[in-house]
């Protein structure tokens, strides 16, 4: 059985509309109906409402949908990715902060001048490194 026939099983046995299920959900109606007519697929977080909500397991919900488990792997895949970047993110501001603290400090150096006309250049071309790598991972 299908994650969207175990979604839609669960809802009537407990006897919730597709509009009162929306709601709890915080969702909409028409997201309800596509998840159920299986033409799109719930993120986790809303597998785990439903499973509140419909009082049936996780695992009763997944278990044999190898569908909905490809899409559970991708979304934490890219979840890790965006916190590579957003850490890459951090360090290159803590980088850009520190050449300015420099060029700030011995303004005039050729040293400093080269490292601050240069930083942008290199935090530019790993920011596009790294976007092609997260690429990468994200079709595995």
């Amino acid at each position: 059985m299908s994650i969207g026939e175990k979604i839609r099983k669960a809802r009537e046995e407990n006897g919730i509309t597709q509009a009162e299920a929306a709601e709890r959900l915080l969702v909409s109606r028409q997201t309800i109906s596509n998840w159920e007519n299986e033409r799109s697929l719930p993120d986790i977080l809303s597998v785990m409402r439903m499973s509140e909500l419909y009082h049936v397991s996780l695992d009763e919900l997944l278990k044999g949908d190898r569908a909905m488990m490809n899409k559970i792997e991708k979304d934490m895949k890219i979840s890790k990715t965006e916190k590579k970047i957003m850490k890459f993110a951090g360090v290159s501001i803590l980088l850009g902060l520190i050449v300015f603290a420099l060029s700030q400090a011995f303004a005039g150096s050729p040293i400093v001048d080269f490292l601050e006309g240069a930083t942008p250049w290199v935090l530019l071309g790993l920011t596009y490194l790294f976007w092609l790598l997260s690429l990468d991972k994200q079709r595995d």
